[in-house]
C-alpha cells in the first residue's frame, strides 16, 4: 500500500471514530424537574417520542416530583436546573427564586372540588366551617380560593388541611374530611374508589377572570448563563406542543402507550380536555400583548396575600418573554 493511500485511510478511520465522540461531547446535559400530569409533562414526553431533545443536542435527565412546591425547593437547592409545573409558577419567582421563560397551557379544568354528599355537603356554601384537604400554595389551592369567594364563602371560614396531594386524596377517600380540592389525574382515584363522591365544580367555571397558567422556570444562575439552552428547550417544546394541538388523538395515543400506561386512554383524553392549549404562534401574541404577564400576576397576587410575600417581584420582572419570542414567530 502506498504511503499516501495508507495515511488517507488512517485519517478516515480516525474521523469515523472521533466524530460520534465529538457529537456526544457536544450534547448539553441538564436536569429537568416535572410533575407527572398531562398539563405539565405532556409536551416533554411527546418531544421525547419525536426525538426532539436529541435533535437539539440536549441530554436531559428528567426528575419526577409530587408537587410544585417540592420542585422549586429542589431547584433553589441546586439539584435541578429547570422545572415544569402548575400555578406554583407564580409563587416562588415572585420571591426571587427562579425565572419564568415558557408557558405550557391554561389549567382550564384541571383543578376540581370533590365532596361527600353523605357527609352533608351538597353545594359550595355548605363548606363554611368544614374541613377541606388540599395542597396549599398550588393550582388546587388557588382554584379553591376562587371557588369559595365566588360562592360567598370566606376562605378563612373553612378549615384548610394542608397535605401532599396523594395524602389529601387518601384523607378524602377515607372520609377523614368531607371535601378535597385536587388536580387531575387524582380525580380518577376518587371516582373509582368512592362512587358516591360528587364533583361540585372545576376551574373552568372561573375562566378567564381567574385563569391559572402552568409552565417552565429556570434557576436564577442557570437562566443568566444558559439562555441558549433555554432557547433550545423552547424550540423542542414548540414542535411537540404544535403536534399535540394539531393531532390530539395521535398524540394522546402515543403518550398513553409509552408514558401513561397506568392511565386508561379515555381518562387521558379527559385530562387533555381539562387543559386549554394554544399553538406556539398563538402563544406568541399573548406573550407580546401582555396577556401571559397578566395571568401570571393575578395568581402572584393571590400568593402575595396568602403567604404574605414581602416585596413580591411582579410578573413583569420574573417573566422573560424574550427567549420564547426569539425562537417562535407569530
Amino acid at each position: 500500500m502506498e504511503r499516501r493511500t495508507f495515511l488517507q485511510l488512517a485519517s478516515a478511520a480516525a474521523l469515523t471514530t472521533i466524530q460520534p465522540q465529538l457529537a456526544q461531547a457536544q450534547n448539553t446535559k441538564l436536569k429537568i424537574g416535572y410533575l407527572h400530569t398531562l398539563a405539565v409533562d405532556g409536551q416533554i414526553w411527546l418531544a421525547e417520542s419525536m426525538g426532539l431533545w436529541k435533535k437539539e443536542g440536549l441530554e436531559p435527565e428528567f426528575i419526577r416530583f409530587q408537587t410544585g412546591l417540592e420542585l422549586f425547593q429542589a431547584m433553589s437547592g441546586g439539584s435541578i436546573d429547570v422545572l415544569s409545573t402548575g400555578a406554583v409558577l407564580s409563587n416562588f419567582p415572585a420571591r426571587g427564586q427562579g425565572k419564568v421563560f415558557l408557558i405550557n397551557d391554561i389549567e382550564f379544568a384541571t383543578a376540581q372540588l370533590w365532596v361527600h354528599p353523605d357527609m352533608g355537603i351538597n353545594k359550595i356554601s355548605d363548606l363554611a366551617g368544614k374541613k377541606i384537604s388540599t395542597t396549599t400554595g398550588t393550582t388546587a389551592h388557588v382554584f379553591l380560593d376562587n371557588a369559595l369567594r365566588a360562592n360567598g364563602v370566606d376562605p378563612k371560614g373553612v378549615e384548610m388541611v394542608n397535605q401532599r396531594m396523594p395524602d389529601a386524596v387518601t384523607a378524602f377517600i377515607s372520609k377523614a374530611v368531607p371535601a378535597v380540592a385536587l388536580w387531575v389525574p387524582f380525580n380518577i382515584q376518587v371516582r373509582n374508589r368512592v362512587p358516591t363522591a360528587k364533583m361540585l365544580t372545576d376551574a373552568s367555571a372561573y375562566y378567564p377572570k381567574t385563569a391559572i397558567v402552568g409552565g417552565w422556570a429556570a434557576r436564577n444562575d442557570y437562566y443568566e448563563k444558559n439562555k441558549d439552552v433555554l432557547a433550545k428547550i423552547v424550540r423542542v417544546w414548540a414542535q411537540a406542543n404544535d403536534a399535540m394541538v394539531k393531532n390530539p388523538d395521535q398524540s394522546i395515543d402515543t403518550l398513553q402507550k409509552s408514558y401513561y400506561r397506568e392511565v386508561p386512554l379515555e381518562d387521558l383524553k379527559e385530562q387533555l380536555k381539562a387543559q386549554k392549549m394554544f399553538t406556539s404562534a398563538e402563544w406568541t401574541k399573548m406573550y407580546t400583548d401582555g396577556t401571559v404577564t397578566k395571568w401570571l400576576q393575578q395568581v402572584t397576587d393571590f400568593f402575595t396575600d396568602f403567604a404574605k410575600i414581602p416585596n413580591a417581584t411582579p410578573a413583569s420582572q420574573y417573566f422573560d418573554p424574550k427567549i420564547y419570542l426569539g425562537v417562535v414567530k407569530s
